[in-house]
């Protein structure tokens, strides 16, 4: 059983296939090759409007590139106090903005709410040039919590920006899964509903190394190749990115393999109800976090289960965790099976067996219950 992250997952087959076809004879460096025309175009055709596309390999140089053109080095970065910026880029977003403050608000299930934005940015602290300058809002699609926004949402939070002159970001690390969840268009999660720059992931959804910045907004597109490749983020041989996207965005597949991901995570979540484990928040991507007592985890973590243990303040009170609980995070990959998923909770089966084995050997002297 090995659930820890969608990034464990190998490459899907037609981007193997499609980096193939991209070896073969000369093309022009720096991104002015065919394919990366090829992908801007098609961004444009999903997107239903032109857009500007650039190209890097790792989510952390989308996000933090597309953060540098929408704050001054004395702005302030407004984002959900658990999201991926705030704690698992090291520092790169406030390396690359050189040195914006980024700014955690609170929010249940990992979502931000305009109310509490608005607070926020309503609070008499925001004064220059004493205190950074509130320049940028960014939301994580999906967020670290598995959930999603939905375009309404977006909008929302959106117009509390735009009233306090912020830009707007989005994190799309899991945009796929979010598009494949919401049933919503990408059109409608994104611009139409107020995001000027999204950092679209691929790596996680099949690509081997591939993420791009999608500008919506004309006036971001000063000086981001510049500041790209300043950043050490502009390949020579380009083409090898746009390939990786061009053959997942062309017929659907990243909305197919988003989709077999989110089943398969909605699967694992119906088994482990079944089982009688309470999840911490609503399942509605391809993530999955349980509460599991401390003896299963125990007995799990000795058989070779992988899994992150999560920690979240984000939790609704009616989904708060029992004494001697752990949040389990799972996820599942487009490569995650059906069978993969019945061999997981079999194992998580096995384990309670050893752990409930455990309890009752221990309740035959004092102590506390394990279950």
């Amino acid at each position: 059983m090995n659930l820890t992250s969608d990034n464990i997952a190998p490459a899907h087959p037609a981007v193997l296939e499609a980096l193939g076809a991209a070896n073969s004879g000369p093309a022009r460096p720096y991104g002015h090759d065919e394919e990366n025309a090829r992908v801007e175009a098609l961004l444009s055709e999903i997107f239903e409007k032109p857009v500007a596309a650039y190209l890097v390999t790792t989510g952390t140089a989308a996000n933090a590139l597309s953060l540098a053109q929408m704050s001054p080095p004395w702005g302030a970065v407004i984002g959900h106090r658990e999201a991926h910026v705030m704690h698992d880029e090291c520092g790169a977003p406030e390396f690359f903005t050189n040195g914006a403050k980024i700014v955690g608000a609170a929010g249940l299930d990992g979502k931000l709410t305009p109310n509490t934005l608005g607070a926020l940015l309503g609070r008499d602290f925001w004064t220059p040039p004493t205190h950074v300058t509130p320049s940028a809002l960014t939301l994580s699609q999906a967020t670290e919590a598995g959930t999603v926004y939905r375009p309404a949402e977006i909008a929302a939070l959106s117009e509390v920006a735009r009233a306090h002159k912020l830009r707007v970001h989005m994190d799309g690390a899991r945009f796929a899964n979010a598009v494949a969840a919401t049933r919503a268009s990408p059109a409608d999660l994104t611009w139409r509903a107020g995001v000027e720059a999204l950092s679209f992931g691929f790596t996680k959804n099949g690509a081997m190394a591939a993420e791009a910045i999608v500008l919506f907004a004309d006036d971001l597109l000063a000086g981001l190749a510049e500041r790209r490749k300043r950043g050490g983020h502009t390949w020579s041989k380009g083409r090898f990115i746009a390939a990786q996207i061009a053959a997942l965005l062309e017929g659907g597949l990243w909305l197919d393999l988003a989709r077999t991901a989110n089943a398969t995570a909605a699967e694992l979540a119906i088994g482990l109800e079944a089982r009688g484990f309470r999840t911490a928040f609503p399942v509605e991507s391809n993530e999955v976090f349980v509460w599991l007592p401390a003896a299963l985890h125990e007995a799990l973590q000795a058989r070779g289960a992988g899994y992150y243990v999560w920690t979240s303040e984000s939790i609704a009170s009616d989904r708060a965790g029992r004494a001697g609980e752990v949040i389990a995070r799972l996820i599942c990959s487009f490569a995650t099976t059906s069978a993969e998923v019945a061999a997981a909770l079999a194992e998580i089966d096995a384990a309670a067996s050893v752990a409930e084995g455990g309890r009752k050997r221990a309740s035959r002297s004092p102590g506390t219950p394990l279950f």
